[in-house]
């Protein structure tokens, strides 16, 4: 009986190395825009890319990437927000890191190793689950970051053929099964940010960051292959 096991694990390990080898060191690619086309207009705000220092490229690596703010400035959008409440108004930045291929070194960076380096401390964090316009739900994990007097509401996950992990380790375990079955590594980490007003409540600026979220999810296909 034990032997009969050992020969089926040898026998899968040897058809693994097989697949890899003929596979070869090349990821199959498939398709896709670049982030710059991500719509500049999205829920009635207003987006504006923010370029990202050198350093930090450098650190990021060989990939494709949006840091963009979103303000409401559609005056008509901005007595709607007014009416239900002062925390529509404030702004939410986005923050999508694309990978094509990660067989190279190059890897998705955690926020729970980018954020502190920049200075930020973690109040909280947890997973949740956040359902876009169309119906479709999103694993996506939640921290409330702070750096000094500033507080900002963070939601996150790792994208990858149309699943969403929150997760480091699992969304890693993930593209290693994937890279197996489909010859494929790659992969994005999305961030979508919002400051934490004074005398407004976590609840607000979630609410803020999930209902944006809940409207660009569904253009992420077009960057993020499936």
């Amino acid at each position: 009986m034990r032997s009969s096991r050992f020969l089926t694990v040898i026998g899968l390990m040897v058809v693994t190395l097989g697949l890899l080898l003929h596979r070869g060191d090349a990821d199959h690619v498939p398709a896709s825009d670049p982030l710059s086309l991500m719509p500049v207009t999205i829920d009635g705000m207003s987006g504006r890319d923010v370029p990202l220092d050198n350093d930090v490229l450098t650190v990021l690596g060989k990939g494709d990437f949006l840091n963009r703010n979103y303000t409401i400035s559609d005056p008509a959008v901005m007595a709607k927000r007014s009416a239900s409440g002062p925390g529509g108004m404030y702004p939410v930045g986005v923050f999508i890191g694309y990978f094509a291929t990660q067989r190279t070194g190059q890897s998705i960076h955690s926020p729970q190793h980018c954020l502190p380096g920049a200075g930020w401390s973690f109040e909280s964090s947890g997973y949740t689950t956040i359902e876009d316009v169309n119906g479709k739900s999103y694993n996506v994990g939640e921290y409330v970051i702070n750096n000094g007097e500033s507080r900002q509401f963070v939601i996150y996950w790792y994208q990858a053929h149309g699943r969403s992990i929150a997760n480091e380790y699992r969304a890693k375990a993930y593209m290693l099964a994937d890279a197996i079955r489909y010859n494929r590594t790659d992969g994005a980490l999305v961030r979508v940010i919002t400051p934490i007003a004074p005398n407004e409540s976590i609840e607000a600026a979630r609410a803020r960051a999930t209902r944006f979220t809940a409207r660009m999810t569904p253009f992420l296909p077009q960057f993020i292959p499936n």
